[in-house]
This record gives structure tokens, sequence and C-alpha cells, in this order.
């Protein structure tokens, strides 16, 4: 996806390269600049207008205002937030790459792409009833796309990845008494109105089972002479669990208030695992090159330690 404000062209159709589809271009393919123009003022349309009618319409809406929600979910969406817009610059710059603009020009591009979509999602949120503007979400936008920015350009490449991983989570359907002892619930039924029943609304929504991911590729600090394989990576991850609510484990359902004890606390978890940069695999196929590209948004599924919170080291072979 590409959106462009004051990028020049200037270049005659006649100049065009003649590549295979994912391709990039050494110069300006004016055939390709003018579908990925269109494609992406189609995508940021729907995007916008289907985020609206999908979800925000569903709730009040008032004069635009402010909200605090630092500390919210343990802090899991802010690292969200970051991810977010640094994958979308980061493949909005390769996109750029192939239509050929230079290379400023095609981080500029991924940074206003960047900017753009989640600057979108946080003025919807300032004029929603139930949330509202957020600064920190604003800075941790604005975080991920300095850290890809600065990397680009002064590294010529992305040594440091942004990823996530998210496993299916089980919740336990031991019923759990309100205070007033007049009705029941559990934790799975907690889960299915937080963060839905579909696996899709679950991968996105649920923060226990969501990890976010630094993933430091190993070689490339290493010095050109290292033996260290190029694509293996050193992941550090951040999670949270136990987390039935925004700030604290309690809520209304059926207007009776659950509340759990304190031995269901929510709690931190901190990874250190291994992880691998797909974008380092050497591959002649274009496409398989892209494809690997878009994958490496998403953490590898390899050995990691945890340490957290409530004072547990454990071994995972797969980390979530």
């Amino acid at each position: 996806m590409l959106v462009f404000t004051s990028l020049s062209i200037g270049v005659s159709q006649s100049s065009e390269q003649k590549l295979a589809l994912f391709e990039p271009a050494d110069t300006l393919h004016h055939t390709r600049f003018k579908w990925a123009l269109g494609v992406s003022a189609t995508t940021y349309t729907a995007f916008s207008i289907g985020l609206y009618n999908a979800w925000y319409s569903k709730f009040d809406q008032e004069s635009f205002h402010f909200f605090d929600d630092w500390n919210e979910w343990e802090n899991m969406d802010k690292y969200g937030h970051f991810y977010t817009s640094y994958f979308q610059a980061a493949l909005c710059y390769k996109g750029a790459k192939w239509t050929g603009l230079s290379e400023n020009k095609s981080i500029t591009t991924g940074l206003i792409c960047g900017a753009l979509f989640q600057t979108t999602i946080e003025v919807m949120d300032g004029f929603s009833a139930k949330w509202g503007w957020s600064w920190s979400d604003f800075a941790l936008n604005n975080g991920g796309l300095a850290a890809f920015y600065f990397q680009q350009k002064h590294w010529g490449e992305q040594r440091i990845t942004f990823k996530v991983s998210s496993w299916p989570q089980s919740y336990s359907t031991d019923p759990i008494i309100s205070e007033s002892g007049n009705a029941t619930s559990s934790r799975a039924r907690r889960a299915d109105n937080l963060y839905g029943k579909s696996w899709a609304e679950r991968y996105l929504k649920d923060y226990n089972a969501q990890t976010h991911w630094a993933s430091i590729n190993i070689s490339s600090f290493a010095g050109p002479n290292t033996k260290i394989p190029k694509w293996l990576n050193l992941a550090i991850g951040y999670g949270a669990d136990n987390m039935y609510g925004g700030f604290e484990n309690s809520w209304v359902e059926n207007g009776e208030t659950f509340t759990l004890d304190s031995e269901n606390d929510r709690y931190q978890q901190f990874y250190l695992g291994l992880d691998v940069d797909l974008n380092r695999i050497k591959v002649k196929n274009h496409f398989l090159k892209s494809l690997f590209s878009t994958l490496n948004i998403f953490k590898a599924p390899l050995p990691a330690i945890e340490i957290n919170t409530k004072g547990e080291v454990s071994f995972h072979l797969f980390a979530r």
C-alpha cells in the first residue's frame, strides 16, 4: 500500500522496465506507480469506512475528547500500537521500492502510510464516548515509525524487527459467584465477551494470548566476518496473562458484579529466545522474497525462557 502527497515522479511510460510481477523496479515504473496509488487510496478508504461501520458506529459518539489509558491491559495495547505502525511503515516502504521510487522517497512513503492509518484510528477514538484520543497511543505510534526510520536511514536495513505471536488460549469454565451471591459466570464466558469467539477475533483481541517481540539480528551487529547464520535472531518478548478487564479483574455481567480473588492477579511475562529473520534467507524467487517479507511480521515458534512477575522461570520449546 502506498500513499503519496508531494512525491515527484517525472518519468515517461516508454522507459518502463519489463519486470516479473514481484521483482522490484530499479527506476520509477509509471504503471506500477499508478496501480499502487489507486490500490492505496482504495484500501485506505475501505479500511476507514469498514472500521467505522464495523466497530465505532456501535458505540455512542460525542465531541472530540482525550482519554488516559496508560497501564490498561498491562500496556499490551501500547506495544500493539508500536508494532502496528512499525510493520505498516516497513511494508509500505517495500511497496514503494517495488514501484521504483528512490530510497528516501520510499522511506517517506512508509512513514506517511503508517502515520495516516494509525492517526485515523486515534481520531475515531477521540470522538467515541467509550474511549478518546490517547496521547500514549499516539506516542507509541510515532515510536514505531521512528524505529523503522532510524534503522532504514542510518543502517540501510532493519537490524531489529518488531513482531507478534499469538497462541489460542483456553479458559476455565469453573463457576465464579457474583458479589451478591445470586449469579454465576466463568472465565470462559468473560473471555468470550471480551475477546470474541472466532479464531480471528481472539488473535487480534486476546491480550492474554499475545506476545510482542523485538527480534535482533545477531550477525548484523557481529560484523562481516562472523560465522553466525545471517538469518538467526535473538528475540526479547513481553506479554501479560490472566487479564479479564482493562485495569482490574472485575466486571459487570447482567447487572451482577464479578471479581476474581487475589490468587488470580494478572501478571507480566518476559521472554528471551530465538527467532528467524525471513528477510535474510537467500532465495532468488521474487514471489518467495515478497512472501517471506510479509510473514516476517510474525515471530517464529522457537524455544524461549520465560521469567514472570509471579517469580516463576520456565522454558518453552515453542514460545507463544
